[in-house]
């Protein structure tokens, strides 16, 4: 895509700290280093996100991120780690094209915070959303 930011970087028009590459992905820190070591995973080939990806592109990708991820924990000696992957605006995505955030964490306050609410939950409207979601992929 022309004007795609991480489009340019996989071309190499934009300079970054790359990680790892291949034929089809490339893995970079990224540059708010939201924790040291912050580094983003993303397909060579434009998507929007992951709710594009065909199963194919989405294999190929999510393979390299085990591998990915050890080698960044181990290098930064970080006791974990958040993997995040935003899909659409609402969802905290900015830039539209699929990527997937590994972050190191070092201590419970280091910048990054994630939180759910727990609601409670009626049996038969999870059992009725189950079923549509069945519907959708096949089952």
């Amino acid at each position: 895509m022309e004007n795609c930011l991480f489009c340019k970087i996989a071309e190499g028009q934009i300079p970054s700290a790359k990680v790892y590459e291949d034929e089809h992905t490339l893995a970079f820190l990224d540059i708010s280093q939201t924790t040291k070591g912050h580094m983003l995973l993303i397909p060579k080939k434009h998507v929007r996100n992951t709710l594009e990806m065909d199963e194919g592109l989405a294999q190929t990708v999510f393979a390299r991120l085990p591998k990915l991820a050890r080698a960044l924990q181990k290098a930064t000696k970080a006791g974990g780690m958040n993997i995040i992957n935003n899909n659409e605006e609402i969802a905290g995505q900015t830039v539209f094209h699929a990527h997937i955030h590994l972050i190191p964490r070092y201590s419970t306050d280091d910048g990054l915070e994630i939180h759910f609410t727990a609601h409670d939950s009626d049996s038969s409207a999870l059992n009725s959303l189950a079923d549509d979601i069945r519907s959708e992929v096949g089952q």
